[in-house]
């Protein structure tokens, strides 16, 4: 009797353990956006949530975007899944030959983050701190998604991605990403409002 209520109070602390790293997890991706970003993508100013495209979400190779004062041709898109979680992740080309990417998360609230190549970045991810440009940046998360790539990419149509994410402040993030077997690609964000995106629409959806 006393191995059974032994086993039960174990296996109870598990599920206790199992249940806080969840919901931490969830906090930490609802809290990570400095406090004003409304619900479900929806600002109070319009913008993405109201494209003619039905969101960022929807974006596809072709299409074209106006991020704050730049205007941006989307050249492929990479859908990306761990878990039960699910993101996207469109490369965006404005003609300058630098790297840019927006990632969208749709969870308690829509997220989005412009990001930026840093090809010539020496730093590797695993330590809790990492300095770049002058920057402290704090670890936030890491995993392992899979992921389906259309348009223009360097990859295999499917695979698995490895990330490392790092965050500064209230908008400044750091990311390492490596795809299938490849080296690290090191990029720094800019947590966006969803004001700050306007998707024009295409010949077909006008």
């Amino acid at each position: 009797m006393d191995v059974l209520v032994t086993c039960l109070v174990a296996a109870l602390a598990v599920l206790v353990v199992v249940v806080v790293l969840l919901v931490a997890r969830a906090r930490r991706r609802a809290t990570a956006r400095p406090g004003g970003l409304p619900p479900t993508g929806r600002s109070a100013r319009g913008g993405a949530a109201e494209s003619p495209r039905g969101g960022p979400l929807r974006l596809t190779p072709g299409d074209r975007v106006r991020i704050r004062n730049r205007e941006y041709a989307v050249s492929a898109t990479i859908r990306l899944v761990e878990g039960d979680w699910s993101w996207v992740q469109h490369l965006l080309d404005d003609d300058s030959g630098t790297r840019h990417r927006l990632s969208v998360e749709d969870g308690l609230e829509l997220e989005l983050v412009l990001w930026t190549a840093e090809p010539g970045a020496t730093v590797t991810p695993g330590a809790p701190t990492i300095e770049l440009g002058g920057r402290r940046y704090t670890w936030a998360e890491t995993g392992q998604a899979r992921y389906t790539a259309t348009g223009e990419t360097d990859l295999p149509s499917t695979g698995t991605m490895r990330y490392h994410d790092y965050q500064s402040g209230g908008a400044a993030r750091l990311s390492f990403e490596a795809y299938g077997e490849e080296s690290w690609r090191v990029a720094r964000g800019d947590l966006l409002d969803p004001a700050d995106l306007t998707i024009r629409p295409t010949p077909e959806a006008r």
